[in-house]
């Protein structure tokens, strides 16, 4: 059993059931540090830290989730492509079966107990997933712009982004310029474009910003690998199980704190006002902490700074 790894190494699982994990273990021995496990949003992949991590403000040496002191471990969604694997049948998956295969594969690497649990956007819908299957498992548990549940204007954006990729001649850069309207806000573009011109163009500002995000995400993502995460997108549920919200946050042991961004169009703010609500009303004490920000459902990559001081709160 491997537990102390290169920051840059990309290892495997291969679960009982076949399946095969890939993840990245950064810092600490995870058989003797607390374990920190970050999930990763839409796009991006198990390397948070060092060179070409996404949340290299937050990860790393003497940071908010500091590798002096934790273990952290990451897993690819299957299927997102950065391993180097696709999946044909993803449409016979929700996030509760990504959820099941992490909780396995920390078992199967020896880990007894997560001290805390950290996901961004699809990523907190997993974290959510694996609090309701393994309610003892996780200390803190700490969804950062996300949510429980795949809302009607998630499946409804979902659906859309579908439709693109189905059907579009240029599916990747039409489905993430879309899907960048979602990401940000009305006022964050006026605040950066404010109808400029890019005279070389002939075009406005905004128009050669959502071309740009469009032709990189098709350089850089395989289109089969975005039609799985966008379909894993739609199909959050706690509630699977059968039971209701408040029985299933009833039962999660987990120290949780939500974290919402006040723009985000998203995973609106109004969810986790609602989630936070019926926690309490449930008698579940539960925590909610809110970045206020013009950049929308990306602030939490776009402004290090604010979600670094939350996430210190609570870890320390």
């Amino acid at each position: 059993m491997v537990s102390q790894v290169n920051i840059n190494e990309l290892n495997h699982i291969q679960l009982s059931n076949g399946q095969d994990l890939s993840y990245q273990h950064f810092g600490c021995d995870y058989l003797t540090a607390p374990v920190v496990v970050i999930n990763h949003p839409l796009t991006a992949n198990s390397c948070v830290t060092g060179e070409n991590g996404w949340w290299n403000d937050i990860v790393g040496e003497n940071k908010a989730i500091d590798t002096n002191r934790f273990a952290v471990i990451v897993f690819n969604i299957p299927g997102n492509g950065y391993d180097g694997t696709l999946i044909e049948n993803y449409s016979n998956w929700h996030t509760g079966t990504i959820a099941g295969f992490f909780c396995a594969g920390l078992r199967q690497l020896g880990i007894t107990k997560i001290h805390a649990l950290i996901g961004g956007s699809i990523g907190s819908g997993i974290a959510w997933e694996m609090a309701a299957l393994s309610p003892n498992f996780i200390e803190h548990l700490i969804p950062i712009a996300g949510d429980w549940k795949s809302s009607d204007w998630m499946i409804a954006t979902t659906y859309i982004q579908n439709q693109i990729l189905e059907s579009n001649p240029k599916p990747l850069e039409i489905a993430r310029m879309h899907a960048m309207m979602c990401y940000r806000t009305p006022q964050s573009f006026k605040l950066r474009f404010n109808r400029s011109i890019n005279k070389e163009l002939n075009i406005y500002n905004v128009e050669s910003w959502l071309l740009y995000h469009g032709n990189k995400l098709k350089d850089r993502f395989h289109l089969q690998a975005y039609k799985t995460m966008n379909h894993l997108l739609g199909k959050i549920d706690i509630c699977r199980n059968g039971k209701s919200f408040e029985e299933n946050i009833q039962n999660i042991q987990s120290e949780i704190h939500i974290v919402s961004i006040d723009s985000d169009l998203f995973f609106p703010l109004s969810e986790d006002l609602e989630t936070v609500a019926l926690a309490k009303n449930a008698g579940v004490n539960i925590h909610h902490h809110l970045i206020t920000s013009d950049f929308g459902h990306d602030a939490f990559l776009m402004e290090p700074k604010k979600v670094k001081e939350i996430l210190t709160l609570i870890l320390e």
